[in-house]
């Protein structure tokens, strides 16, 4: 049983792919934990929001301020205000004004 040159193409299409993806991910994946490694070498604490997940974050406590959730919630957002305005180095893009205008909750 001899495999067609469509079936080879395809087989080779398909683990070059795989490879090709995974190792991307991979060496994507090392060098973001590299750069959260040497913010940490230089500061205690570094954010853990971007700048729309912490909005999206805020939002979604004003809506639901009754939620079992909210206070957790609550938690993490002020965390991350409080690691913004007291470190210098920062993972995600943050303007000096976002950082100015954000306030606990």
């Amino acid at each position: 049983m001899a495999l067609t040159a469509e079936v080879i193409g395809m087989l080779a299409f398909t683990l070059l792919a795989f490879w090709g993806i995974a190792t991307w991910s991979l060496v994507r994946t090392l060098r973001q934990e590299d750069r959260k490694v040497e913010i940490l070498k230089h500061q205690d604490r570094m954010d853990t929001y971007s700048p729309e997940s912490l909005a999206e974050l805020r939002e979604w406590i004003e809506n639901n301020p009754n939620d079992p959730l909210a206070d957790e919630a609550r938690q993490q957002h002020n965390e991350c205000v409080d690691a913004l305005k007291h470190t210098d180095m920062h993972y995600y893009d943050w303007s000096s004004e976002e950082i100015d205008r954000l306030d606990r909750v």
